[in-house]
């Protein structure tokens, strides 16, 4: 059993913040045009990556001692000029004074998501089914690779409680992509019978594994890919030095039902709290 303990958190949301500030680095790469805003905040760090994007959030507060009000303060005034919210993704481990704070600022509940976590120690190694290759994936394959992921993710399963986040297509596309070149991050696709079939990816930092998402081409499924992927990137995980794989998933849906059954446990939840510009 994996204890959900606050240092452990705390490595998770470190792991967290990292990614976001690496991936704003690819933004900054890629579309030099865009202004992004990236700000650290008692700990935690913010972005802003444009008008829609999913990669516009406040993570990790609370890890480091109470909010620093006029952080957030600069940074909310900063995104509400760009017409954006600002949406803060607080852990249910982090300093218990920073939701009411926020509540009193007039942010308002959007949602919940749940980080899960499995130990590395061991892993049962499972024959892949029948035809099915999960390998690395490399630059010449990134289209394919955007390809298929995004259009995974366009049709979601059906089965489970549906996401409660939407975004446009194109803003998608967007952040995957940059996601896909940001530090530490490897991408993966799965074959079936030598057909493309579904893509993954994991990102590696401070010997935490993050499973950043996986998709499968709806006629691909209930095949066992979302399994075979899942297995090889717990297996390169551990090979690099891991002691932890985290995933973070709507609660309810399908996806949290497949990694439970395949070993991860609720480690904490996230509480999503949104203050629109009209809020002012």
């Amino acid at each position: 059993m994996l204890f959900a303990s606050i240092d452990l958190a705390r490595r998770i949301e470190r792991a967290e913040c990292q990614l976001l500030r690496d991936c704003v680095d690819a933004i900054r790469r890629r579309r030099p045009e865009t202004a992004v805003l990236v700000a650290g905040i008692v700990g935690g760090v913010a972005v802003w990556a444009g008008n829609d994007s999913p990669m516009n959030k406040v993570a990790g507060l609370g890890f480091a001692g109470p909010l620093d009000v006029a952080d957030l303060e600069a940074f909310e005034g900063e995104t509400f000029r760009r017409g954006s919210g600002v949406r803060v993704e607080l852990s249910s481990l982090g300093e218990p004074s920073i939701a009411p704070l926020l509540s009193r600022r007039g942010y308002v509940l959007d949602g919940f998501e749940d980080v899960l976590g499995r130990s590395l120690e061991e892993i049962a190694g499972r024959e892949l089914p029948v035809g099915v290759e999960v390998e690395p994936s490399g630059l010449d394959e990134l289209g394919m690779w955007l390809d298929v992921v995004v259009d995974g993710f366009a049709t979601p399963d059906e089965q489970g409680v549906p996401s409660s986040e939407s975004y446009p297509r194109e803003a998608i596309e967007r952040a995957i992509g940059d996601m896909a070149e940001a530090r530490g991050f490897t991408r993966y696709l799965a074959r079936l019978d030598d057909v493309v079939a579904g893509g993954a990816s994991l990102r590696v930092f401070d010997g935490v594994a993050q499973l950043c998402g996986a998709a499968t081409l709806p006629v691909h499924r209930r095949r066992g890919i979302q399994t075979a992927m899942l297995d090889r990137r717990l297996a390169d995980a551990r090979e690099q030095g891991c002691d932890v794989a985290v995933v973070t998933t709507q609660p309810g849906s399908k996806s949290q039902q497949n990694v439970k059954r395949l070993g991860f446990e609720l480690l904490y939840t996230r509480v999503v709290l949104v203050r629109e510009p009209e809020r002012l």
